[in-house]
């Protein structure tokens, strides 16, 4: 399915709908475990129960009434300007098409618009992230730490940092 840009609908409210649509959405890459999809879906929650108090931030991509992308981002605690980006997920069948790179462009504003000047980005070392690992490198993320064996034996963390100014 082909989509444009134009076409779809963002907002940042998640419902209890978004839930299962995120859930749907990461288990889609094949790249995650139940534990790490249901982390995913775990935020969506703590967001729902908590509000802005939760320190989760969304931004959902719609086309058609379905959610085919979101984006989770939020402050880091004990920092002055630094910010996680959690999550930017795209339905397998709506990649390469832009959505990733509007979700995060989106998500950059919203962070400089809090007065973030700093945003993180973890990923893993495995092989099969090195697309992953690609899309935040093109998008000016620089790779600032690795730590070994974090995830698992030969899974390391990966963080990748943007500064905003």
């Amino acid at each position: 399915m082909n989509i444009t840009l134009e076409k779809l609908a963002f907002r940042e409210e998640p419902t209890q709908a978004d839930a299962e649509a995120v859930r749907l959405i990461v288990q889609s890459s094949g790249f995650f475990n139940e534990e790490e999809v249901d982390i995913a879906v775990e935020l969506v929650d703590e967001r729902l129960a908590k509000g802005t108090a939760s320190g989760y931030y969304f931004i959902f991509a719609e086309s058609g009434g379905q959610v085919i992308g979101y984006a989770c981002y939020g402050p880091i605690g004990g920092t002055k300007d630094s910010f996680d980006i959690y999550w930017v997920a795209v339905r397998e069948d709506m990649k390469a098409q832009g959505l990733g790179t509007s979700l995060l462009t989106m998500c950059e504003k919203a962070v400089a618009r809090a007065g973030g000047g700093r945003i993180y980005v973890d990923t893993s070392s495995r092989p099969q992230y090195e697309p992953t690992r690609h899309f935040y490198e093109k998008r000016g993320y620089h790779r600032e730490a690795i730590l070994p064996d974090f995830y698992a034996q030969d899974d390391g963390k990966l963080i990748y940092l943007k500064k905003l100014r």
